[in-house]
């Protein structure tokens, strides 16, 4: 076995004709294909016939990705760089190439010696043509080479019984026992209500060319106009991702990386314009085509949607934010660290921050967005900087900030993160913050200030404090407001936004702590009869017309005008088991379970209280019953949990330079941060 260690991309062109199902009795609905040499051969020549020819828009399933698994330790992390203009080479004490799975580009190559001109684009260092920080790629020659692939890895029972006798003096029983556990997973009594939610899980995953690649937003048989419910989302997919990931399941979650990451290669054009290149789609359906015009012979496809279908024609901004928080994930939960070190996914990376970090007239960290532009994605009064895209985007930037490879080409983009981190988390902290004593301030505020020192930066008028607000907030609670901008501060209560602030430790310990203090004491009203409420409160009377539009579906206490969603429930249980706080986690998880299969797991709940279910709502939604696996996985799992949020990192407040006084709340956020955290 060398120490080495390399990707390859197989020549192999295998075309798929497989009609798409989601629904198989099989743990994913598909089992592994395998092909002769000569039935390769005859496909290849199929392949090769119409690949020339095929120009619509859609990705296709015509090669094989390659990669390497290191078997030994795979949280191993060194690496030395070749001085081959190759790329850079792994020094594991143990690898070995193994197929990874269906992986088909037909738009752009892997290969950076030759990809298309979208590969040779950095986010803000040169091209990446001739650079030394990425991992060997090789052509593997001929046909005669096969993939190996490997379906399922056992521990020797030879080899266990062996250690027993040797190392340990126990029962036969016992030796049993470590049998069963060497042969399958840790299985602990399930509910009914979970097997029913697994079922429903498994039921609604896609498989591309016969590997999963995600789950449908929904699988309700009964709906006669899914709409885009029949797609699979990137934000949607979250959930089921981190419930497969959580059981176990890793390879469905792999897939939908990668070929997400192809789709974002993509040329989206809207009305003959074209947004950045590092965008992701907001979702994606497998389609079954005629091959080349041919009503026998059938391809799937991959569709996606980067916004130009979508209600307002909005770009997903947070589809990118999730695909790296994901990705971070699967690493955390699975050991795999090869994924997320590979050239095209750190390429990915690269594309994705070169967008969000792109210098434009703003004078703030913050990103600038529309409205519509993640969850609530209808016209809400959310554009400006929204709470949370920023704290999807301070999130995904400490991801990136882990996996990013450092070298010559990459430190001026990690140093760029870096900073950014540190000037949006005071930003957030300073401006966003809201408890007691910060809207008796806001409430003496001084208008009209023209100077570098003045306290009301934005020019707020006190005016602006709602009469609900003051009576509302509780004396030891505080959270993040929805948006600031000059002349205008958003005082709703937004909660995935609020959530993440505690998740990625956006907020100091003592922010993080008021925020889950305020919903325990607001009990009634963020959670209510069915977790959780996304806004508070609705928008009511003029203020709903002048806001929404008079937009139907967003009336108060609907949809995402104070609706209940139950999905939010995965969010809020890794947030308070972050705060030790596992009970409030608990009091939800159960609160829900009681309705969530007898309504037929909804998406959203309507009325102040949660009380009814969505009157659009889709039933059978599949990010409802994977937030609910999930947030009972999450509390079973605490060491898994941990891996998955953030605690608070001096390093980065130590670059916080800011030119405010270090006297009364002005100071900097690092002092007040690193005394909270110590106390």
């Amino acid at each position: 076995m060398t120490s080495g260690s390399a990707i390859g991309i197989s020549t192999m062109r295998p075309c798929c004709r497989i009609l798409c199902n989601y629904k198989s009795p099989s743990i994913f609905g598909f089992s592994p294909t395998k092909f002769s040499d000569s039935a390769i051969m005859g496909m290849l020549t199929r392949s090769g016939h119409h690949k020339s020819n095929h120009r619509h828009r859609y990705n296709t399933c015509d090669s094989q990705i390659v990669g390497y698994i290191n078997m030994i330790n795979p949280n191993r992390r060194d690496f030395s760089v070749s001085g081959s203009n190759l790329g850079l080479v792994r020094d594991f004490s143990t690898s070995v190439c193994v197929n990874i799975g269906s992986f088909r580009p037909r738009v752009a190559s892997l290969i950076p010696h030759v990809a298309s001109d979208f590969r040779n684009h950095s986010t803000s260092v040169d091209s990446h043509a001739h650079d030394t920080s990425f991992e060997k790629i090789y052509i593997q020659s001929g046909l005669n080479v096969k993939p190996l692939v490997i379906e399922k890895i056992e521990t020797d029972q030879s080899k266990l019984e062996e250690v027993s006798e040797e190392e340990c003096d126990v029962s036969n029983d016992n030796l049993d026992n470590l049998k069963d556990l060497s042969e399958n997973k840790v299985r602990r009594e399930v509910s009914e209500l979970e097997k029913e939610a697994w079922k429903l899980l498994r039921d609604a995953v896609v498989t591309y060319c016969g590997n999963p690649v995600g789950t449908v937003a929904a699988n309700d048989s009964a709906d006669k106009q899914p709409l885009n419910y029949d797609q699979v989302f990137i934000r949607d997919f979250v959930p089921s991702a981190l419930a497969f990931l959580l059981n176990g399941e890793g390879e469905i979650v792999k897939n939908f990386l990668l070929h997400t990451l192809q789709l974002q290669s993509w040329e989206k054009t809207v009305d003959c314009y074209s947004p950045g290149q590092g965008l992701m789609p907001a979702s994606f359906k497998v389609r079954t085509v005629p091959l080349d015009g041919s009503n026998e012979a059938f391809e799937e496809v991959l569709d996606p949607d980067f916004g130009e279908s979508a209600i307002g024609r909005v770009a997903p901004v947070d589809s990118g934010l999730w695909w790296i928080i994901l990705l971070r994930a699967y690493g955390k939960l699975t050991g795999d660290y090869t994924l997320q070190d590979r050239v095209d996914v750190q390429t990915g990376i690269r594309l994705i921050l070169k967008l969000c970090l792109t210098d434009g007239f703003d004078m703030f960290p913050s990103l600038l967005v529309t409205d519509g532009s993640c969850m609530i994605d209808r016209r809400m009064g959310i554009h400006g900087h929204p709470l949370e895209i920023q704290a999807l985007f301070y999130s995904a930037l400490r991801c990136s900030r882990e996996m990013l490879i450092v070298n010559d080409a990459t430190k001026s983009l990690v140093a760029a993160v870096s900073n950014r981190l540190s000037a949006l988390c005071f930003h957030m902290r300073e401006y966003y913050w809201v408890d007691m004593k910060k809207i008796n301030e806001i409430y003496r505020y001084k208008t009209e200030e023209y100077s570098t020192d003045a306290v009301n930066k934005f020019n707020i008028y006190p005016e602006q404090i709602p009469s609900w607000l003051v009576d509302w907030i509780s004396e030891d609670g505080g959270y993040f407001i929805g948006n600031v901008q000059p002349a205008h501060m958003d005082f709703r209560f937004f909660t995935l936004g609020n959530l993440w602030a505690i998740v990625s430790s956006l907020g100091t310990t003592r922010q993080n702590q008021s925020i889950l203090n305020l919903i325990e004491a607001k009990w009634d009203d963020i959670v209510a009869q069915m977790p959780l409420k996304i806004c508070y409160p609705a928008l009511e009377g003029e203020e709903w017309r002048i806001i929404t539009g008079c937009d139907p579906k967003n009336t108060p206490w609907s949809y995402h005008n104070g609706g209940s969603w139950p999905t939010l429930l995965w969010q809020f249980t890794l947030a308070c088991m972050k705060m030790g706080r596992p009970d409030l986690a608990q009091k939800a998880v159960d609160s829900a379970g009681k309705r969530l299969s007898v309504d037929r797991w909804p998406e959203y709940y309507d009325t102040r209280n949660g009380r009814f279910i969505g009157k659009q709502s889709r039933l059978m939604q599949t990010w409802t019953i994977a937030g609910f696996l999930t947030s009972k996985m999450l509390l079973e799992n605490p060491e898994k949990a941990s891996s998955l949020f953030w605690e608070e990192d001096f390093e980065l407040l130590q670059n916080c330079v800011c030119m405010l006084s270090k006297a009364s709340r002005r100071k900097c956020s690092r002092f007040a941060s690193r005394s909270q955290f110590l106390v």
